[in-house]
């Protein structure tokens, strides 16, 4: 505890930083801004090329300051992992997405314990970040590190911290985000607290790994849940002829007792669609149903086949077949103003559009091409915006809500405007083009 002391004291502490994606290379900003030599480490050789010339691999983390760490020495991107016997702390950022039947798949968390535990070190620390079901920490990780020789909790340190990103927020940044941290033991949490200090301006603990392991996920239900239910309302509210962003704009008037979530075509990001399956999959284990979070992923997960089904609708009314339709959706993003696509509902969309014999383009200013992803792989480019070509379409559906477009002048040159996001409510000439989805 003295040499930890006298290290974050003296910011001679060394942070590793394991995955430099949309959680690990902010984090990594933020200790190198905070002055703090930090490696991060990565399998993707383009991806650490790229960060150690200067540039950025993400939206949400400008050239500017990614050039700014790496020129100061303070950050420096290697696939070599024989580096992680360097450093003092070690925090793994990797994703935990599900399986095809709705169960974690835990494949990247085990694989980076596995090659953490060839280089494991006396005393250091390892974090997990990465958002996943209660025991995690304790009931898979500690096993695996411990085939190194070294235990848990007295020969290195082990602590869980969950990511709270929120990519495209201008209100809050990693480092001005409160981190909730949990230890394996009292010695790992405050090891893990004076570590996260150093870059985090509110450190939460709490009594143990599983109760920041479940934090994150009371979080993401309580979004889950909330968002399929004005999901369930958009489409009970539809067939009675009453604009459901009306009603939660007049709800949202009342000063106390209600918080507005809005509905949309599905769930994207990393969380809100992935985390509930993951308590409802450890809840089985303790013979404990959850229904109340299992109508919610139903209903949210159904939403692309609404909006699928108001888009043939519409065509109809206009004697058109879906098949056959030339149709450009706006917005690859899960969400405004950013460029990740992860779990985005736009992916799934175009999927079904094409399955039922649609052509299918989109457009997304901050995503030019598509790359592989784990469930697709579209290999699709973003089509320029002009009038001439939105008049080509016989539908163009919102599915991002990009604050860079001109829904006015969308809807002009547009033929049919499927709106999922209430994009379109400013607009005034042009109406009747409109159907909300």
């Amino acid at each position: 505890m003295k040499d930890w002391k006298k290290k974050i004291e003296d910011k001679t502490v060394r942070i590793g930083i394991l995955g430099l994606g949309y959680v690990g290379l902010p984090l990594a900003r933020e200790f190198a801004c905070a002055g703090i030599k930090v490696t991060g480490f990565d399998i993707d050789e383009r991806k650490t090329k790229v960060l150690n010339s200067g540039k950025s691999i993400i939206k949400n983390v400008p050239h500017s300051e990614v050039k700014r760490i790496v020129d100061a020495k303070k950050f420096a991107a290697t696939t070599s992992m024989s580096q992680i016997k360097n450093v003092d702390a070690l925090l793994i950022c990797v994703p935990t997405p599900l399986t095809e039947n709705r169960e974690p798949d835990m494949k990247y968390v085990v694989g980076s314990c596995r090659t953490v535990t060839k280089y494991l070190q006396p005393e250091q620390l390892v974090t997990l970040e990465s958002t996943t079901y209660p025991g995690t920490t304790r009931e898979l990780m500690a096993p695996i590190l411990e085939t190194s020789g070294l235990k848990a909790g007295r020969d290195f340190h082990l602590a869980y911290s969950p990511e709270r990103e929120d990519p495209g927020n201008k209100h809050f940044t990693t480092g001005t985000i409160p981190k909730v941290i949990g230890g394996l033991t009292d010695t790992c949490l405050e090891i893990a607290e004076m570590v996260y200090k150093l870059a985090i301006e509110t450190v939460i603990p709490v009594s143990s790994v599983e109760a920041a392991e479940a934090t994150k996920i009371l979080e993401n239900v309580y979004r889950c849940i909330n968002i399929a239910m004005v999901n369930e309302l958009k489409m009970v509210f539809d067939r009675m002829g009453i604009d459901v962003w009306e009603v939660i704009r007049a709800a949202s008037t009342k000063p106390f007792g209600f918080s507005p979530f809005y509905p949309g075509p599905g769930l994207g990001g990393h969380c809100i669609p992935i985390d509930p399956f993951y308590l409802t999959w450890k809840a089985r284990q303790y013979s404990m149903p959850t229904r109340f979070i299992e109508l919610a992923g139903e209903i949210n997960t159904n939403m692309p086949h609404y909006v699928i089904a108001r888009t043939m609708d519409a065509l109809n009314d206009r004697k058109k077949s879906l098949k056959g339709s030339k149709i450009l959706i706006l917005g690859l993003a899960y969400k405004p103003d950013i460029d990740d696509v992860r779990e985005s509902p736009s992916l799934e969309l175009i999927e079904l559009l094409r399955e039922k014999g649609a052509s299918v383009d989109y457009n997304d200013p901050y995503i030019p091409v598509t790359h592989k992803q784990r469930r697709y792989d579209l290999r699709m480019k973003s089509k320029p915006l002009s009038a001439a070509m939105l008049k080509k379409y016989d539908a163009v559906l919102i599915s991002t809500n990009h604050s860079d477009y001109d829904y006015n002048w969308i809807v002009k040159n547009s033929q049919l405007v499927i709106d999922t996001r209430n994009a379109t409510a400013p607009v005034k000439q042009g109406r009747n083009k409109i159907v909300k989805a």
